[in-house]
């Protein structure tokens, strides 16, 4: 897979080759207070080793790097529910310190929520938001989803709860 986001980016699988740029990115604290736990930080070469194994064993292939020419700038990807939840994919991404604020992040969502849809029978794709990260919000309601609810204290992350967002877009709405 390769979409052309413009501006010298695209949308690609991983490769070995991406490693110290993976890690130079990711290994920000900045970064990871807005995701899962199960990005860590400090992210390590090790980390980047274990999260290329995970992704070589998808099948489907649902995660991608977010590449310039210099290497990875952020990923994005998209879970497939199960059980009576086949119909939903839950989106996540991210985009390295150094990149924010250049609408990245929107281009990104916009692309891989049209390739996914073409791709599978989903009838709906659903991201969450921390509240800390306002931004994040912009990026999905730019790219067309639409605050559906909010989970109240939620989350805990970084010892502090917090509620999470919940946006989606739905297969008509493109």
């Amino acid at each position: 897979m390769k979409l052309d986001l413009g501006d010298g980016l695209i949308i690609r699988e991983y490769r070995d080759s991406d490693l110290e740029s993976l890690v130079a990115q990711a290994n920000n604290l900045n970064v990871s207070r807005n995701l899962e736990d199960r990005f860590p930080y400090p992210y390590t070469a090790e980390d980047a080793e274990e999260w290329f194994a995970l992704v070589a064993d998808q099948d489907p292939l649902t995660s991608f790097a977010i590449a310039a020419d210099s290497g990875v700038i952020g990923g994005i990807g998209f879970q497939l529910c199960q059980d009576i939840y086949r119909g939903t994919a839950e989106l996540g991404y991210w985009v390295g310190e150094d990149y924010w604020g250049r609408g990245i992040a929107t281009r990104a969502v916009r692309s891989v929520t049209t390739w996914a849809f073409d791709r599978f029978p989903l009838e709906r794709i659903q991201a969450r938001v921390f509240e800390s990260n306002p931004a994040s919000c912009r990026v999905l309601e730019k790219a067309g989803y639409t605050c559906e609810g909010r989970l109240r204290r939620s989350v805990l992350k970084i010892n502090m709860v917090m509620d999470l967002i919940v946006y989606a877009i739905l297969r008509h709405e493109l």
